[in-house]
């Protein structure tokens, strides 16, 4: 597929997560370390304004009425479509324990869901509560990369079908089309999608 249309970053800026804000007129960016959001109009691709940012730029998605960030921390951030403006704070907690490295995230109506830096997992997160409500175990998704542990699942988006999504990763040369079933045997804790030893 070719893109429609490109708009490039700075040199000084190095992007992360992506968000088109529900059937509105414009995209959020947030960028890695550099302080700051972009906000580009959805239909040109025109930068339309650069605001402060107070946090690591990791993920973002649009979950109902505001926004949701992640930094890679055990934090989640509710944030004002508008303006980026923080609203509250979330702390995803799996059996009362923090979840840490929260990365990529996406909405599917009801349930926020986060990859985890540098494990092939997805979690469903209680978007109230922060609470962890589904662990799934992407192995059989992740694309092999003999020798380059960079190369860790990165990227996750939520599809109309339910429980169906796209997921991808650093260096990945695929998208990968999966669709969730449920497992055989439910961990008794976060450590053992860990361990390897979610069925």
């Amino acid at each position: 597929m070719v893109p429609q249309r490109r708009a490039t970053l700075p040199d000084s800026l190095f992007g992360e997560g992506i968000c088109r804000v529900g059937a509105g007129a414009h995209i959020w960016q947030l960028t890695w370390q550099e302080g700051v959001a972009l906000r580009w109009d959805a239909r040109t691709l025109e930068p339309l304004e650069e605001v402060p940012y107070d946090r690591e730029g990791w993920g973002i998605c649009a979950a109902g009425a505001h926004l949701v960030t992640s930094d890679g921390s055990s934090e989640l951030v509710h944030r004002d479509p508008g303006t980026l403006a923080e609203r509250d704070v979330l702390l995803v907690r799996y059996e009362g324990a923090p979840v840490p490295g929260l990365n990529d995230l996406t909405w599917d109506g009801d349930t926020i869901w986060a990859n985890v830096m540098g494990m092939a997992t997805l979690l469903g997160i209680d978007p109230d509560t922060g609470v962890v409500t589904d662990i799934v175990d992407a192995r059989r998704a992740r694309e092999r990369h003999p020798g380059a542990p960079e190369a860790v699942m990165n990227g996750l988006a939520a599809l109309s079908a339910p429980g169906e999504f796209l997921l991808t990763g650093k260096t990945w040369r695929a998208i990968r089309h999966v669709r969730l079933v449920p497992a055989r045997v439910r961990p008794s804790r976060l450590s053992a999608v860990r361990s390897g030893l979610l069925a």
